[in-house]
């Protein structure tokens, strides 16, 4: 779809509109600056309805929009984007987020690939655990939180060595007996796409489906090769290769851990992201490394639960408030 906004349009009397940094079939993204925070950089990503939709489903589309951004603008780590802001202008609707520097992991592994080489393991596995904590806080929302799009390119690599998940256009809340809108939604991209979610709106998407999502991402980072679709191994089972078939200096307990999340069924898989991530600790690669002042403190804080970390708060914010009793 081409980009509808060019370049020095303001949106919402806030937002300057700058480059296009990326493209769907909904809409663009692109980088703004925010008018009302001088120096602050933006993404805004724009949602465009089909102009055949009967009115019926574009009311509906447009709440649902709403709905999940006020969800997205409740997240809160360090391996997402902050939600900032969501309006409708012109027909269309806007979501406005952290600007992610860096490369996401699609172009890193075409770099590697062109060179012929691996990514480094070490690195692909930190990633992983990195993005397993986030699907793991993302899961343990109340109702949970469903991506259903996690892939190479909506994973960025900051200078600071951290990961981030940068696109929520398919992101779901799992209501019970909720109907999906389509028009909003899509169905994920098909070589990381689980086999539930073929069904589009009658789909039973669930949290074990982003580590499906993500087993295969980290299979294509880890070997060059795309897994093949799960449409085609339910036909042809034995069509899966192993990934050290590709890369023999991958780790048995990480060809094992993806193997495990790549499961056709949800119940072969994982049952949560905590599982996954301790599946990959065991392999001798999953050591944290540059370890920068910023990604130390999220690793310190990677392996606690959502409880662990409320009550970290909570007793953090005890301190603070002793400290500034002694204070006055």
């Amino acid at each position: 779809m081409a980009p509808t906004l060019t370049p020095g349009i303001t949106l919402r009397d806030r937002y300057v509109i700058g480059s296009v940094i990326g493209r769907g079939g909904m809409g663009a993204i692109y980088q703004a600056q925010d008018g009302r925070l001088p120096g602050r950089v933006c993404a805004v990503k724009e949602v465009e309805y089909d102009p055949e939709l009967p009115d019926r489903l574009r009311h509906e589309g447009r709440e649902q929009f709403y709905r999940e951004a006020s969800v997205l603008a409740s997240l809160d780590h360090p391996n997402l984007p902050k939600v900032s802001d969501f309006f409708s202008e012109g027909g269309r609707d806007y979501l406005v987020m952290d600007f992610v520097p860096g490369q996401d992991l699609k172009s890193l592994m075409d770099e590697a690939r062109r060179a012929g080489r691996f990514l480094d393991q070490s690195l692909v596995v930190d990633w992983a655990l990195q993005l397993l904590d986030a699907l793991d806080y993302m899961h343990h929302q109340d109702p949970p939180v469903i991506h259903r799009d996690i892939k190479p390119g909506n994973i960025k690599r900051t200078p600071s060595g951290l990961v981030k998940l940068v696109d929520f256009g398919l992101v779901k809340q799992m209501l019970p007996d909720e109907m999906t809108v389509t028009v909003i939604q899509g169905r994920g991209t098909a070589l990381y796409t689980p086999l539930e979610q073929y069904g589009g709106d009658t789909g039973h998407t669930e949290p074990r489906s982003d580590l499906y999502s993500l087993g295969a991402t980290l299979y294509h980072l880890l070997t060059n090769q795309p897994p093949p679709e799960a449409k085609e191994r339910f036909l042809r089972p034995d069509s899966l290769r192993p990934p050290r078939h590709f890369n023999p200096g991958i780790d048995v307990e990480v060809e094992r851990a993806l193997l495990w999340a790549l499961g056709l069924h949800p119940d072969e898989r994982p049952p949560d992201a905590a599982s996954l991530r301790q599946a990959l600790l065991a392999a001798p690669s999953s050591v944290p490394i540059a370890m920068t002042p910023a990604r130390t403190w999220h690793w310190l804080i990677a392996g606690l639960t959502p409880l662990d970390r409320a009550l970290a708060a909570g007793l953090g914010g005890a301190l603070l408030l002793a400290v500034l009793a002694s204070l006055s």
